[in-house]
């Protein structure tokens, strides 16, 4: 009960939960799991620094692709999607739920660009779910959806090397298990996803709900969206081509940083930005996607304390140790010590070989098959983005939706998402470990 890892993590929820900014509520977290670990808070910090690298490339990727979102939509290229939206989904909540839950799919397989859509996409539309009345808790726990449900249930862009990772850390502890294995032994967690976006969508978030105070302000405007005419010009292919450019870099590189920058490039380079704007549009992508970063970063040198200094083996050990070889409760045991885990390092890929490496041989004593470790090592990490504060899955709709001030991280996007993913995910988890 009163292992680092926990305290800790209760320390950040309950911070998070009285508005603490996450960044400070995570500073003050990994100081706490550092000093029960026995460190000085000079020695936390180090170590935090130190471990701050594990995601450099993350965040500076994510800076660069704030920066490119910037210049897209200075380009005026994402009036005509927003246009688009707005005359076809007008009146149909739902349905708009819906397809941004399925465009926000694209980015983890078919497009795998990640969270990069949401501040292209996102912005231009609050006025419009300000006018219809969207609850945009909704919106989040859709955009949460596609950001994470596809990885887990398709092995095809970063789902493939989700998958792989599981399929090469059991291996690597002992446990031969093939990728189309996993892919099966992830499925029923993944119902747990799509049972959560049901309910959200069609009960939870289904009143209206107003946020904006100057009504009449917010409806003229998305009125003169709408009936401005747009005309297609040479900017707009030109940004077209950039676009695709980034694209093709970051597949055959694998790097979402040059990427971004190809894009950045291109876009000067056509001049769809001038380069006296140029200080501007970086000042605000950095604004844009810096807190995330940052974030990110912090939480890469909170995971490496938590490691290093054996915070979590004990953790899994001593609660193993207590339940014996019962399969549900050892099952229960382990992804509430997944939860925890993945709460305070919001990563899934991540946590993947630091859980797998101390789940595999206990699975293995109290019996469980190779798949069913599979379904709890996948649901386990997966809970990192389910409602993590430090999560890039909660981070990056919040980014999109707070765009005009009006949408807290904590209770807007964290808490919902827990509860619709975090609890499903946890029950079909037990399930599937429990079936298969």
């Amino acid at each position: 009960m009163f292992n680092a890892v926990v305290i800790s993590v209760i320390v950040m929820t309950i911070l998070s939960l009285l508005r603490i900014n996450v960044m400070l509520a995570l500073l003050i977290a990994a100081g706490v799991a550092g000093l029960m670990e026995g460190l000085t808070l000079t020695e936390t910090m180090n170590m935090l620094i130190s471990g701050m690298g594990g995601q450099a490339n993350t965040a500076l990727s994510y800076v660069l692709l704030g920066i490119f979102a910037v210049m897209v939509s200075y380009s005026g290229i994402t009036g005509f999607l927003v246009k688009k939206i707005v005359s076809v989904l007008k009146r149909k909540r739902s349905i708009m739920l819906l397809t941004i839950a399925g465009i926000a799919c694209l980015s983890q397989n078919a497009v795998p660009i990640h969270i990069a859509f949401i501040p292209i996409l996102i912005p231009p539309l609050l006025h419009l779910f300000d006018k219809m009345k969207v609850d945009r808790r909704g919106i989040a726990v859709a955009l949460t959806f596609g950001l994470k449900a596809p990885y887990m249930m398709i092995p095809a862009g970063f789902g493939l090397i989700y998958h792989g990772i599981i399929t090469d850390e059991m291996k690597a502890s002992g446990v031969d298990i093939a990728l189309p294995s996993v892919t099966y032994a992830m499925f029923i967690p993944s119902l747990g996803m799509i049972a959560g976006l049901f309910i959200a969508i069609f009960i939870s978030y289904r009143k209206d709900r107003e946020l904006f105070d100057d009504k009449q302000d917010a409806i003229n405007e998305v009125a003169a969206t709408e009936e401005t005419k747009l005309s297609f010009t040479l900017c707009h292919f030109l940004t077209i081509i950039a676009i695709i450019g980034a694209f093709i870099v970051q597949l055959v590189t694998g790097s979402l940083v040059l990427g971004a920058l190809t894009g950045i490039i291109l876009m000067f380079l056509f001049t769809i930005v001038p380069f006296k704007e140029g200080e501007k549009i970086v000042n605000e992508g950095i604004m844009m996607m810096g807190m995330i970063s940052f974030v990110l970063l912090i939480a890469s040198g909170y995971a490496t304390i938590l490691k290093e200094t054996g915070a979590v083996e004990d953790l899994v050990q001593s609660t193993i140790g207590i339940l014996g070889d019962n399969k549900i409760i050892v099952a229960i045991a382990m992804i509430t010590v997944g939860l925890l885990i993945t709460m305070g390092i919001g990563s899934s890929f991540g946590t993947i070989p630091l859980i797998a490496a101390l789940f595999v041989p206990i699975c293995t004593t109290v019996g469980f098959s190779p798949l069913a470790t599979a379904a709890l090592i996948g649901t386990a990490s997966s809970l990192g983005d389910a409602g993590s504060p430090v999560s890039d899955s909660t981070l990056g709709p919040t980014i999109g939706l707070n765009a005009d001030g009006k949408h807290h991280h904590i209770w807007d996007t964290c808490v919902p998402t827990f509860l619709h993913f975090g609890i499903p995910l946890m029950i079909f988890g037990i399930i599937a470990a429990m079936v298969l």
